[in-house]
This record gives structure tokens, sequence and C-alpha cells, in this order.
């Protein structure tokens, strides 16, 4: 098989399927039934997040260090979790993220990386891939700003793949996947661009939010 690259991964995102790889690398193609969604409007942060983003705790950086923060989404997080995230598909998203169309949103204490998460921008759909934390509340700060992104930008699709448990802490829900189809065929006919322009903005306005 041909070594993934990013024509492969906008090829699937538009179709509604997206790669995992097993244990020994192999690559797979995914296209669950049901489809876990967050719905970007009605996403509130927990009351025990509010005073974390009150007081500023972390510094918000978009896509300083994308391949950084796939690497830390990569490693195991217990001697039982699994690893989907392989050199191959390391390497595909970071050539994506060359062509502006994968992006991580990153949290930094003095300025280490210590949580973020990526994904993948097309059209009005974003696509969340994996996040991770090296300190507690890193990357729920993190997706906290992926969602004033998201709405500020007038994104309508945030995809989350699979539902488990720490998706469902900021609203997924699972959707048929003739549902998803609609919703993503809607979404790549609008065009809404994915930027770190506005995190200043969005730091100043709606830390709190």
């Amino acid at each position: 098989m041909n070594k993934l690259t990013a024509d492969d991964l906008i090829y699937g995102y538009i179709n509604g399927i997206f790669p995992m790889a097993d244990a020994d690398g192999t690559l797979y193609w995914y296209a669950p039934d049901p489809r876990a969604i967050i719905p970007i409007d009605t996403y509130k942060p927990s009351k025990s997040l509010r005073p974390t983003l009150n007081r500023n705790e972390f510094e918000i950086r978009v896509n300083c260090d994308f391949e950084q923060v796939m690497r830390y989404c990569s490693m195991p997080r217990s001697q039982d979790d699994s690893v989907w995230i392989s050199e191959e598909i390391i390497q595909a998203y970071t050539e994506l993220h060359r062509l502006g169309l994968a992006h991580s949103v990153e949290t930094y204490i003095d300025d280490r990386l210590v949580g973020g998460l990526y994904g993948v921008a097309l059209g009005a759909a974003f696509f969340g891939e994996s996040m991770f934390h090296h300190v507690s509340n890193a990357s729920k700060v993190a997706f906290h700003y992926l969602i004033l992104i998201l709405r500020e930008q007038q994104f309508d699709l945030l995809d989350t793949q699979f539902i488990n448990d720490n998706v469902r802490r900021y609203g997924a829900i699972e959707i048929p996947k003739a549902d998803y189809l609609k919703q993503l065929k809607s979404a790549l006919r609008r065009k809404a661009r994915f930027t770190e322009q506005v995190l200043e903005h969005l730091f100043k306005n709606h830390a709190g939010d």
C-alpha cells in the first residue's frame, strides 16, 4: 500500500472516513455509525473550569508546534492504552498542516507546551482528532478556545468521530451516519477560515464564557 498522504486525508474527510493505525502500524479507514459530533453552539465550560479560564492560567497559541502536539497525543495514556497515531499518520497530518488544513490549539505555562489538541478544517467543518495534557485542565482550556474560534469563524460542524466519556464532557452526542453525511455535505459547501488571528480578540473578550 502506498504511503498515506495529505491528499488521501482530504479525500477521506470529505467522504466521511478517517484513518487510524493498528499496533503494528497497519492503517484502517473508519466511518462510524452512529457518528459523534459536538454541537458548537451549545457547548458551555464546566463550572469547575471557569475559575481556571478567568485566572488566565495558560497561554493559548494556535499552530505554533503542530507536530509536537501530535507526538504528545500519540503517547499512550496508560499501559493498557492502545496507540493509533503512527509515524506515518504524524507525517501525513504534518503535511496537511503545512498546506494550511490541519491545525493545533496549544496551552503553555512558562513557555512550556503542557496541553493541546489538533484536527482538520475543511469548508465549515472541523474534524477533531486527539488531545493531550501534562497538567490538569490544559486540554480542557485548549478545547474551550477551539470552540470560541469555531464560533467566531462561523463553523457549522465539529466532528469527534467516536463517543466516549472524554468527549461527552464537552457535550458530544451521537447521530446516525446518514445525518452526519448530510451535515458534512452542507458544511463543506461553506467557507470558514481557521485562523490564529482571532485569538487575541477571543482571549481578551471571552475568557470566562
